[in-house]
């Protein structure tokens, strides 16, 4: 990132602000309803943010070469986010993911520790605006602590989808899928299952044939057994 580039950190009103201005109902594009407007992807990343999760929803969505297609901003806990290999810089506050039309939460290395209150925020109050909200792999205890998961079926990484359950017994943990179509609300379990959730939601948007594109860029299958 160039170095004549200020973010400013997220404070908990700025969310008020970026709530208002939006139109009437919910301010959400619809690619399924005709519009031409590009659909705007937010990935969070936290601290402790699994680089590769964070990825996935980038490239996926981000590659994409159509009219009405994607654009996607990484939204940082921080202007610098910590990550296990190196820290990455931010173009985008958390707080500037409250407007996006499809807000997907990335993995976590720890997820026993606290979720921070500034992203419990963000998703509740993107949820309520009425974006789709995801989660990839450990990204899911975002979502359960805002209370978006309470009496849905969610996945996460099979190594966390046991404290998962025991922490948030209202959900109905499945590690033995690779994703979880709630409708608003999107979970994948770890790693690569992420790829296969991004594709669906290309899919769900734009159809089979545009989600074969995506896959064929992603070198990888549009469908595999458990999804």
């Amino acid at each position: 990132m160039s170095g004549q580039t200020t973010i400013a950190a997220f404070q908990p009103n700025d969310i008020a602000g970026l709530r208002g201005g939006r139109g009437q109902g919910n301010g959400r594009k619809s690619l399924q309803d005709g519009f031409s407007a590009m659909h705007e992807v937010a990935v969070l990343a936290l601290h402790g943010v699994i680089a590769f999760d964070l990825t996935i929803p980038c490239e996926t969505f981000g590659r994409l070469s159509l009219p009405d297609g994607y654009r996607v901003r990484v939204c940082g806990e921080g202007p610098e986010v910590r990550s296990s290999a190196f820290t990455i810089r931010t173009p985008w506050t958390l707080a500037e993911a409250v407007d996006a039309d499809t807000v997907i939460v990335a993995g976590i290395e720890d997820p026993s520790l606290p979720v921070p209150d500034a992203a419990i925020e963000v998703v509740r109050a993107a949820a309520k605006e009425g974006a789709r909200v995801a989660s990839i792999c450990t990204g899911a205890f975002v979502l359960a602590a805002a209370g978006l998961l309470d009496g849905r079926r969610a996945t996460t990484h099979w190594r966390a989808a046991q404290l998962l359950a025991a922490r948030y017994p209202q959900i109905t943990v499945d590690a033995n899928v690779l994703f979880v179509d709630e409708g608003p609300v999107l979970t994948s379990a770890g790693a690569s299952a992420g790829l296969d959730l991004c594709l669906h939601m290309v899919r769900r948007d734009h159809g089979q044939a545009v989600a074969a594109d995506a896959a064929r860029l992603a070198v990888a299958p549009l469908d595999r057994a458990g999804g």
